[in-house]
């Protein structure tokens, strides 16, 4: 299947919301980390071959129609490639507020994962190796996040042509979302979802 969407913005920049709205708009289904969460069995060594450098995007987006969060944005340049008509979406926030968000969530997860349930280590890994890639090692300070989230978005706004990419924040709703894949604005407020504290609600379980 041909995705018709991909999100370029890497996690804590409201892609959970824009996977609900993408999937409201008739993108659906959308995929996003929560999937592999959810079925480690399929999803996880697909995507561990494709961190691996062998890919196998037919399989991994079997039955979508849209992706977005990591790990797709970790492979936008990539995806570009593969799905030349498709739009793509750069999530984004301010840097400061990204660093601050992802710090207390994705990254901590990552930095404990010898205490994490042993069903997840092999995707705790997958996902260690997988943010690397994408700029963002272990250990980096609050400023150094901000330099790498900076460094992304400069990437997806250097590799996608501009008539294929929208640079959207969640708090501007539905409109420029609408816009950009002119299609109507849902009459319904914009998916607001995936705070702190439901990250953590889906990190215990399991989904």
């Amino acid at each position: 299947m041909t995705l018709k969407v991909v999100g370029a913005g890497i996690g804590r920049t409201g892609t959970f919301s824009l996977k609900h709205a993408l999937e409201r708009l008739g993108f659906g289904p959308c995929h996003h980390m929560i999937e592999v969460l959810g079925n480690m069995a399929e999803q996880l060594p697909l995507w561990q071959s494709a961190v691996a450098g062998q890919p196998d995007w037919d399989r991994i987006y079997r039955g979508y129609h849209s992706a977005v969060d990591w790990p797709t944005a970790r492979f936008y340049r990539e995806l570009h490639t593969v799905y030349p008509d498709a739009k793509f979406i750069l999530g984004y926030r301010s840097p400061q507020s990204w660093a601050e968000s992802f710090s207390q969530t994705i990254y901590m997860a990552l930095s404990k994962i010898g205490k994490a349930p042993a069903e997840q280590h092999d995707w705790l890994c997958m996902v260690t190796e997988l943010i690397t890639q994408n700029g963002i090692p272990p250990g980096l300070d609050v400023a150094g996040l901000e330099q790498a989230y900076i460094a992304h978005v400069e990437g997806v706004k250097g590799s996608i042509p501009p008539e294929q990419l929208l640079v959207f924040e969640a708090k501007d709703g539905w409109e420029p979302l609408c816009e950009f894949l002119d299609l109507p604005v849902p009459d319904e407020p914009y998916p607001r979802t995936n705070d702190r504290a439901e990250f953590w609600e889906h990190m215990k379980g399991g989904a």
